[in-house]
């Protein structure tokens, strides 16, 4: 049975009930084994950086802060850093493109997406998955549900890496277009769906292009 959720106080978006419990386990052990690979591929990559990112701005190379996951469970999430340490002493920011906070080396990492990969951590613990919505903090969570009813509903499937909204915007785009992306993603995912994402999100690490 479909869920209904009405988003923005106006459009309805029917939710795509959870198929088949084989989808879900296939989906974990997926999972599990290519951020296994990729950690040990990728570990050069992430060594060199926990090195050229303290050199540029004082402070440990990794950033941890609380999201919420599947169904509003907090975890704590692992970046490498791509900001000053004092980047929200002002109190919590969205953030943008071209975000004045964001350092030199965090310039490319956020470009790359190499930032996000001591998350494949949290893919291992199963607090995330490699393709889905991108968690937020329950600020956020609190705010946007004020004048964008329906935000909450990103919590409906587990957190991932990479998402329908990172590949077609990331940091461009506003709360409300990452809503719709997020739920068209939940309402269509499946396999052929997330292979899509995952070599659109390729095209991006190694060329820097795709996003808009």
């Amino acid at each position: 049975m479909e869920s209904k959720v009405r988003v923005d106080g106006q459009e309805e978006i029917l939710l795509k009930p959870l198929s088949t419990s084989s989808y879900f386990h296939i989906k974990r052990a997926m999972d599990f084994i290519i951020s296994f690979l990729l950690l040990l591929l990728l570990s050069p990559v992430l060594f060199l950086f926990c090195i050229l990112i303290p050199l540029d701005s004082t402070g440990s190379p990794f950033f941890y802060q609380q999201r919420l996951g599947l169904d509003g469970k907090p975890f704590q999430i692992i970046k490498l850093r791509s900001m000053g340490i004092d980047a929200e002493k002002n109190g919590p920011k969205w953030a943008s493109q071209n975000d004045p906070r964001v350092t030199r080396i965090g310039a490319f990492i956020r470009k790359t997406r190499i930032d996000e990969l001591p998350q494949l951590i949290n893919v291992l613990k199963g607090d995330m998955s490699l393709i889905g919505p991108r968690p937020e903090r329950e600020y956020f969570y609190k705010e946007f549900e004020t004048f964008l009813p329906g935000f909450k509903n990103r919590l409906y499937v587990k957190p991932g890496i990479t998402g329908w909204a990172q590949v077609n915007g990331g940091y461009d785009l506003t709360p409300k277009e990452k809503l719709h992306f997020d739920l068209y993603y939940i309402r269509h995912r499946s396999f052929t769906m997330e292979l899509k994402i995952f070599l659109r999100t390729l095209t991006i690490v190694f060329t820097g292009n795709g996003a808009r």
